[in-house]
C-alpha cells in the first residue's frame, strides 16, 4: 500500500482521533483533510469506532490515509482492516499484531520507546516505529536514539505541543503523531474552524524552517 507514505510526504502528521464517541470523527477527519493533513487515525478505544471507520472509508476524500490506532490484538487488526483501515498503529511492541499486519498486507507502526524496543519492532517488520510517549524524552531523546538507529523511521507521538513540532522534525522525526494538542475538543463538538486554524498554524510552522533554513 502506497497511501500512507504519500500522505506523510504531503504533510508529516498523523492526526489521532480519540473520544467518548466516534459520532463526529467523519466531520473532524474532513476538516483535517481540508486543512492539509493527509493521515488520520481512528482509535479503537473509542466506542462505535468500527462502524464509524467502515462508514467513513466509503466516503473519505481521495488522498486521505485512514488508519486504526490502539490495535493490541490480531483480532483488532483484522476487524480494523475489514472496516477500511489501510494502516495500523499499536501502543506497544505487539509482535502478534505485527505478524497479522504483514499477513493482511498493511503498514504497521508499533509503539516503542527504548532502543531495544525500537529495534525489536523494526526487525519484526514495522513499517515505521511510533516513538511513544515522545514527551518522556523530547526532541533531544529522539536525536539520541536516532544516532545508532538512523535507518529506522521514527514517528514521535504523545504529548507533542504544536510549537514543538518543528524541533521534533529537525531532530530527525519521519512524521509526528498528534492527538489532543492538535485535535482539541473537535471530536466532542468543538469548533471545527478553530481546528482548521490549528492545523494551518501547525503546517506553516513545520514548513517554515524547511523553506527558510536553506536545507541546513
Amino acid at each position: 500500500m502506497t497511501e500512507l507514505p504519500q500522505a506523510l510526504a504531503d504533510a508529516p502528521v498523523i492526526a489521532i482521533l480519540r473520544s467518548g464517541s466516534a459520532g463526529r470523527f467523519a466531520a473532524v477527519a474532513d476538516t483535517l483533510h481540508r486543512s492539509g493533513v493527509r493521515a488520520v487515525e481512528f482509535t479503537l478505544t473509542t466506542p462505535g469506532v468500527l462502524t464509524a471507520l467502515r462508514e467513513y472509508a466509503g466516503t473519505k476524500p481521495a488522498g486521505l490515509a485512514l488508519g486504526a490506532g490502539t490495535v493490541t490484538t490480531p483480532a483488532d487488526a483484522q476487524r480494523a482492516v475489514e472496516a477500511g483501515a489501510t494502516y495500523l498503529i499499536t501502543p506497544a511492541v505487539c509482535l502478534d499484531v505485527l505478524a497479522e499486519a504483514q499477513r493482511l498486507g498493511v503498514p504497521v507502526l508499533p509503539g516503542a520507546l527504548t532502543p531495544s524496543e525500537i529495534l525489536t519492532a523494526w526487525r519484526a517488520g514495522a513499517t515505521m516505529v511510533k516513538l511513544f510517549p515522545a514527551s518522556a524524552g523530547g526532541p533531544s531523546y529522539l536525536a539520541a536514539v536516532r544516532a545508532p538507529l538512523p535507518h529506522v523511521p521514527l514517528v514521535p507521538t504523545g504529548g507533542i505541543a504544536l510549537d514543538e513540532a518543528p524541533a521534533y522534525l529537525a531532530a530527525g522525526a519521519a512524521a509526528l503523531g498528534m492527538g489532543s494538542p492538535l485535535v482539541g475538543d473537535a471530536c466532542e463538538g468543538g469548533d471545527l474552524d478553530a481546528l482548521h486554524e490549528r492545523v494551518t498554524n501547525l503546517l506553516e510552522g513545520i514548513r517554515a524552517p524547511r523553506t527558510n533554513g536553506g536545507g541546513s
